[in-house]
């Protein structure tokens, strides 16, 4: 099912139990801004090469828009509008002043050389630094860019508007980024793990995961996982899947990946077919790759007693029910994966402030949000007599609601 598809009809069933009013419903619906722009960049070879760039800023009315930008093939205006309010969502989840919003150029990073994607950058950020601002919209980075990718937006955003190191987050630290930023998202997923696993009284030590995805989010989920006691027993990415049922050596792994870029070919487990790492024997499955990954082809074959969400909409509607017949507990996205929209408000924070944290203060206060995330989750799960996908999405979009309400907005 499609992105947006899912997304809206998850958005409409939390409206239904909220009993929002029909016009709420639609303006909350609908984006504040679609954004669509042509970049035109000279290549190395002197030829010009055009490339379309989107911006879908969904939502403002509990701050400013926030959310990556993806430099991918495939990034399509529909995939952005589902990100972008999946983002509008996830904040308020957290409890964040910030809205959602979205970003992409259809391009193969793979493909440019390094001055290429400077230029790309630069000429994309020239197109779009009106409408983004530290107190408008606040990108980050996301598929296919990097700190050194947001380093670019902020010099030449700086070059318009004066040094503003908080028009984005995910910076090199040398630029003002945080402490901890690389590792949030994943240390989120194990703080949220912590949480779910705690409810239905287990801990993270002695139990058994396979993680889809070995990534930023995956291998520092995996990472911390494992030192917390945990057994990574199967891992994927593009390269190839290993498993070990005695567990694998996470850092043998980590030195592994850094050397062959990809988890194939590492010897301390067996290779297995990488379609199969879903439905690998295990208490907790960790979706941590691309979405829709989890469908009803393969729902009725997975045997994870929890899934925890760290990709973006990795579970279609279709087997959220197959799953739920089988008694899968599943930990939405929108709260499982929020750790690096977190860290990065934090971030944003210590820019506007000039002040800078420490490692321990970013990682103590994300552990505070995601547990009180997780309680807030619940309560919302009790109240409505629902699951925990259509709890997190309730207080989202009660929250969302209740501010557009109170600053005048609704239809």
């Amino acid at each position: 099912m499609n992105a947006l598809v899912a997304t809206n009809r998850n958005f409409k069933l939390a409206a239904r139990l909220l009993g929002l009013d029909s016009k709420l419903e639609k303006s909350l619906l609908i984006p504040f801004r679609e954004i669509k722009v042509e970049c035109t960049i000279p290549k190395d070879d002197g030829t010009l090469s055009s490339f379309v760039g989107f911006r879908v800023q969904h939502d403002n009315a509990r701050g400013p828009m926030k959310g990556g930008i993806r430099y991918h093939p495939e990034v399509d205006p529909d995939e952005v509008n589902a990100l972008a309010q999946l983002m509008t969502w996830k904040t308020a989840v957290a409890n964040i002043p910030y809205g959602g919003a979205k970003g992409g150029i259809g391009c193969d990073p793979g493909e440019l050389s390094i001055s290429e994607l400077e230029r790309l950058t630069r000429v994309f950020t020239q197109k779009i630094h009106d409408l983004i601002g530290i107190h408008t919209d606040v990108p980050a980075p996301d598929m296919g860019t990097n700190p050194q990718t947001m380093a670019w937006i902020l010099d030449e955003y700086s070059k318009f508007h004066g040094y503003s190191p908080a028009v984005v987050t995910g910076k090199p630290t040398d630029l003002g980024g945080s402490l901890g930023r690389d590792a949030a998202t994943g240390r989120g997923v194990l703080f949220a793990t912590e949480a779910l696993l705690h409810e239905h009284g287990k801990s993270i030590a002695g139990q058994r995961f396979v993680v889809q995805g070995f990534g930023n989010v995956g291998s520092w989920a995996a990472q911390l996982i494992s030192e917390n006691g945990g057994k990574i027993v199967a891992v994927s990415d593009l390269t190839g899947a290993m498993k070990n049922n005695k567990g694998l050596d996470i850092p043998s792994l980590l030195s592994h990946v850094k050397e062959n870029r990809g988890v194939g070919g590492f010897n301390g487990g067996d290779p297995i077919d990488p379609n199969s790492i879903l439905t690998e024997d295990c208490d907790v499955l960790i979706p941590a790759a691309l979405g829709g990954v989890i469908n009803r082809e393969n729902a009725n074959d997975i045997k994870a007693k929890f899934i925890i969400e760290a990709a973006n909409h990795p579970t279609d509607p279709e087997a959220d029910e197959i799953l739920s017949k089988k008694g899968v507990v599943i930990l939405p996205d929108i709260y499982a994966n929020s750790g690096g929209v977190t860290v990065s408000y934090f971030e944003w924070v210590q820019n506007i402030q000039g002040f800078m944290w420490n490692e321990e203060k970013v990682n103590n206060e994300l552990k505070t949000y995601m547990t009180k995330g997780f309680k807030d989750v619940k309560e919302m799960c009790k109240t409505h007599n629902c699951d925990l996908r259509m709890g997190a999405f309730t207080l989202g979009v009660n929250r969302v609601a209740r501010a557009t309400v109170l600053r005048g907005w609704e239809a």
